[in-house]
């Protein structure tokens, strides 16, 4: 799996998960989810590891960017 990176929205899809999930297992709200998939903010690293366990992958596949161009 060395160098493959995801976007955070896909890495989400591929766990099964919705953005209400993930929102509510980090006990924040779904806007959050939101603004991170979109690029407009990044988590905090403590929640990027969250993430990362959430959706069994090394933070370092997970790209914090936007899944398609605005």
């Amino acid at each position: 799996m060395e160098g493959l990176q995801i976007s955070l929205a896909a890495a989400r899809v591929n766990a099964g998960l919705t953005q209400d999930d993930v929102a509510r297992e980090l006990h924040i709200n779904k806007q959050t989810i939101v603004n991170w998939e979109k690029g407009i903010s990044e988590p905090k690293i403590s929640q990027g590891k969250a993430l990362s366990k959430l959706y069994s992958m090394p933070l370092d596949c997970i790209i914090f960017l936007p899944s398609e161009s605005n």
